[in-house]
Parts: structure tokens; sequence; C-alpha cells
């Protein structure tokens, strides 16, 4: 009878190495376990009932593998190396379902991830400090949440970082004075938060083009600032000084320094800016305006916002000579004298908008003011103006022609 003999060691060798070679190489690139595990603490530490059955939350079915299966966890993107190692999760962008609950500490886990984006949901308590571990990431986005806590310094540790967004939570304390030690930022954005103190100097930022500070409580002087900046916002905080700082800045596009302390001069720099298109200087203490004359379409310059200053003197006749103007408001300060005819041209030809009321504006209303259309919006009320009331920009009434009178007395002895 035959004896039945086992395979010699070399044979379970073979036999093992072919085995290996016939398994999927998709179980040879499984996601790592810990980057698994990190997911599942994620989701864990949200309110279930926050979970809506369209939501991407709910397709993280861990009875598949996260990058290996079938494609169903939404808000997720992974690596899948050429080699067959195991697979890494790079990017978490979740939709805003209002999620309800803290992001986990485990998230710090994910070493390879370079975007982390939370926008539009309920995400509470402080930034885990193991986000700032994460050595990749190049966007970290957590806007419209209800976040607490300070911006602590690890934040500087983020060295890849091209996009910091956290507004509109309720992060409090100050700029870290390090932030500009990330010299890959082009956006950081913090507005709508409880920040406070002075904003740090950030010309080492020198790839940012985008700073929205608004809606914080920030004081003092301009700091120094980026040259590459196209976006300034920095409406609604107690600033102060004078904003000859922003001269510099010759690549604006949009500046908003409305709701501030500011004072002295509106520089003809700033408007003449080559590309710049949106300026907002309303409800500051700025006391004049250089507007000087340009060319045809020379200027960007679409709308210009200064209501509820203290600028004086007349009107500034070269305003016109900005070709693409549509908007202007000057409404609350302390204009006086004629109404350029001038005004009245491209107030009939070409402007949208003109807010002229609450100043001391005297003298006879432009013809063409009575000819404008309908579309253009405006008003030159609560000045001293003889205006047809049957002339929709002339509604409302008009101070007595002896308030601006003596309001043109006092600013010519000061």
């Amino acid at each position: 009878m035959a004896v039945k003999t086992q395979p010699s060691s070399p044979s379970l060798l073979l036999m093992s190495l072919f085995l290996l070679l016939a398994v999927p190489s998709s179980v040879l690139s499984a996601t790592l376990r810990s980057d698994i595990q990190a997911l599942e603490s994620i989701i864990r530490s949200i309110d279930p009932s926050s979970i809506s059955p369209s939501s991407y939350l709910s397709t993280w079915d861990f009875s598949e593998d996260p990058c290996e299966g079938s494609g169903t966890f939404l808000g997720v993107m992974c690596s899948f190396p050429l080699d067959n190692t195991t697979s890494r999760v790079t990017e978490i962008d979740l939709d805003d379902d209002g999620y309800d609950g803290f992001l986990s500490d485990e998230v710090g886990n994910l070493t390879e991830l370079t975007v982390l984006s939370l926008n539009k949901n309920r995400f509470r308590g402080s930034i885990p400090e193991t986000v700032f571990q994460l050595k990749k990431l190049t966007k970290l986005s957590l806007s419209e949440n209800f976040f607490t806590g300070d911006i602590t310094p690890g934040i500087t540790w983020l060295k890849e970082l091209k996009t910091i967004d956290l507004s509109k939570n309720s992060i409090a304390g100050e700029i870290p004075p390090k932030i500009s030690s990330l010299r890959s930022l082009t956006h950081l954005i913090l507005s709508n938060n409880h920040l406070d103190g002075r904003i740090p100097p950030l010309n080492g930022l020198w790839k940012l083009q985008v700073l929205e500070l608004g809606n914080n409580h920030l004081s003092g002087t301009l700091p120094k600032l980026p040259p590459s900046l196209r976006t300034l916002s920095l409406c609604y905080n107690s600033l102060a000084g004078r904003i000859s700082p922003l001269y510099r800045l010759k690549h604006l596009v949009s500046l908003d320094v409305s709701q501030n302390r500011f004072s002295g001069t509106i520089g003809h720099q700033i408007l003449t800016f080559p590309e710049i298109s949106h300026i907002n200087v309303s409800f500051n203490q700025f006391i004049s305006i250089e507007v000087v004359q340009v060319t045809g379409t020379e200027s960007h310059l679409r709308n210009l916002d200064a209501e509820g200053n203290q600028l004086q003197g007349h009107l500034p006749l070269n305003l016109p000579t900005y070709g693409n103007l549509k908007d202007i408001n000057l409404r609350s300060n302390k204009f006086s004298g004629d109404i350029p005819r001038i005004y009245g041209k491209r107030l009939e030809n070409s402007w949208r908008s003109l807010y002229l009321e609450n100043n001391y504006l005297t003298g006879l209303l432009p013809e063409e003011f009575l000819r404008i259309s309908k579309q253009v919006r405006g008003s030159v009320s609560n000045n001293c103006l003889q205006c047809p009331k049957n002339v929709a920009i002339c509604q409302g009434v008009q101070k007595p022609k002896s308030q601006c009178t003596n309001a043109m007395q006092k600013e010519g002895s000061e």
C-alpha cells in the first residue's frame, strides 16, 4: 500500500508563494488599519441623529474597506501606491449636511491627510491639538461651525498649508504672531469669530492672496502686509490710525476696511490701483478723499462706498473720469457746494447708483437728474438742494438752507 508523504519544506514554500501571488492586489493594498480606526472614531464622535440618509457619512460602511471598497465612502480620498502597499486616507471633504458633534482626536493619526474640510456643519468644542500633527495638510477648512477655543501656536507646525479657513465660528484669543512662518499660505480666512488683540506682521506671507479678518474684535493700527494680496477684508473691528500702509498693495482687487476707526485721508493710490474693483471705506473717521483724474477705462474701479465718514469740501470732480465706475455711496458725510453737472451726465448714461443724502449740498439739481431711468438707484435727500418732489431721487426732506450755510462757514474757519 502506498504511503502518503507530506510535502517537503521547499514545496510548502512554493505553494505559499503561489497562494500569495493569487491573492487579488486589492486585498494587498487595503487601507492602513490606523486610518480605518481614525475614520471610525470620527463618525462615532457625531450624533447619529444628525446623519441623514442622503449625507456623505451615511455611506461610510465599515464592512468594506474605505479605499478599496466599491467607492461608497463619500468625502474620502485615498492614495493607491504602485508597489501594492497599504492605501492611505489623503482627504476628508464632508458635505454640509448639519453634522452635530466633535472632531475626534484620532484625526491626528491620518498622517497622510492633505485636506480636512468640514464646512457648514455643527462641530463643537476646540480644534484638537492632534490636527496640528498633520504635517502634510495643505487645506484646513472648518468654516461655519461652532468651534471654540483659540488658535494655538501649533498651527505654525503645518508648513505645507495653503488655505486656512476658520471663519464663522466662536474662536477667541489672538492671532498667533508666528503665523507668518507659514510661507505657503495663499488664503487666510478668520472672519466672524471673537479674535482680539493686534494683527501681527504678515509681510512674511509672500504668497498670500486673500486675507479676511472681518467681524472680530481686533484693535491697533495696520500691520505690515504682503504686497501679493488681492482681497483684503478687515471690516467690523476696532482698528485705527492711517491707511497709508495699504498703498503698497498694488495687486488689490477688493478692499473692505469699513466699520473701524481709521482716520486721515483716503489716498489716491488706493483708487488707482491697476486691478482694484471694489472699495469699502465706510463708517470710519476719514476727513478727505483724493480723487485724481484717470483716462477712460484705465481704472477698473466699479464700486466705491465711503458712507459715514467726515469727508468735507466739494464732491470729487474727477470721480466721473473712472470709466468703469457703476455704484457710488457718499451719504452721511460733510460734502458741500453744488452737485457737479458731470455727475448728472454719468448718472444718465453709465452709473447705476448714486447716494448723496445727509450732506450739506446746495443749489439746483443738475437737469440730467430729471431724466434718469427708473433702474438707477439713489438719493439726494437731507441736503439743502432745490429738488423737485416729483423726481424719485429727491424723495425725502431737505435741510433748511441756513444749516448748510453754517456748516460751510464752520468748515472754512477750521
